[in-house]
């Protein structure tokens, strides 16, 4: 198991304080919000969509299939907003007990400076999109509040690194695909860069926050990082997309859920972070492992 050092807590910090100087952008100036959509581009890639490969899909038109993929990319960047507004909280009341000096708890607040302006960035994509703002809602609104105000240790920087390294490993392949629009290529570059920070930060004081946590402590943990997993997995894609094109949530839901090619893009995408949590034993058994395997992202 992987175990970090207070001294190598700030030495990191040091490093990743240094390249957020560097390598940091203001997607204002960036990117043009006003350039025209490419006509016949997607906005997702079109085997990533959740219907691709369907009956459904064989049956849209190319424009219904496109503006389905623009939902899509919607619905990725309301939960990419969901998330990162509860992560904002989770590290503002950590850097409210730490002291303001050390390295760790700048950078902190300079990851915080970051996911600012990821939300404002994701918030002008949607609006760009002329889409609805799909986010969770009902029970999973609920758990999000109370991570948001209780989470402290592992089950914070797992609940949290599930939803940001799905998000890197589907915006890696996006940014390079020319098959997809260029205002989702380039908002998806700015996130890929920044968040690789991100994720390293929060790997790390994963695996200090473990060598700290007990056993019963960590039990609990499991089941709340499985939800979260759960949580992502089922809700990446909103049903509600599927009303753009005609389709309803419920038959749209159905397709997708049975759909090889879709079942096969979410177990792509949570491959990285389901080895990583594997590798800190964060899976677990029971109740948490049923949830892993309900959320698509587990290996068959």
């Amino acid at each position: 198991m992987t175990t970090v050092t207070p001294p190598d807590r700030d030495r990191t910090a040091t490093r990743l304080l240094r390249s957020s100087a560097e390598h940091s952008y203001d997607p204002a100036v960036e990117i043009d919000w006003d350039a025209p959509f490419v006509e016949g581009k997607y906005f997702v890639p079109a085997h990533r969509s959740s219907l691709y490969g369907t009956a459904l899909w064989d049956r849209m038109t190319l424009d219904q299939r496109i503006e389905l993929t623009k939902h899509e990319a919607a619905s990725i960047a309301g939960l990419g907003v969901w998330f990162e507004t509860i992560l904002m909280q989770l590290l503002i009341r950590g850097y409210f007990k730490d002291d303001p000096t050390a390295a760790h708890a700048q950078y902190a607040l300079t990851e915080i400076g970051d996911e600012c302006r990821h939300s404002v960035m994701f918030g002008k994509m949607i609006a760009r999109l002329d889409t609805p703002v799909y986010r969770p809602e009902g029970i999973n609104q609920y758990l999000g509040t109370w991570i948001a105000h209780t989470a402290t240790g592992p089950r914070m920087f797992a609940a949290i690194l599930i939803a940001e390294e799905i998000l890197d490993t589907l915006q890696r392949e996006a940014m390079a695909d020319e098959t997809v629009q260029p205002l989702v290529r380039m908002v998806s570059r700015i996130h890929v860069v920044e968040e690789a920070r991100h994720v390293r930060f929060a790997r790390e004081e994963l695996a200090r926050q473990i060598r700290l946590a007990g056993k019963s402590r960590l039990a609990f943990d499991r089941l709340v990082i499985a939800r979260a997993a759960y949580l992502t997995g089922t809700r990446l894609i909103d049903p509600r997309v599927y009303q753009a094109v005609g389709i309803s949530p419920r038959e749209g839901l159905a397709a997708a859920r049975a759909n090889p090619h879709y079942r096969e893009t979410m177990r792509w995408a949570g491959e990285r972070i389901v080895g990583y949590l594997g590798e800190l034993d964060l899976i677990g058994g029971g109740a948490a492992k049923a949830l892993w395997k309900a959320s698509g992202l587990l290996p068959r």
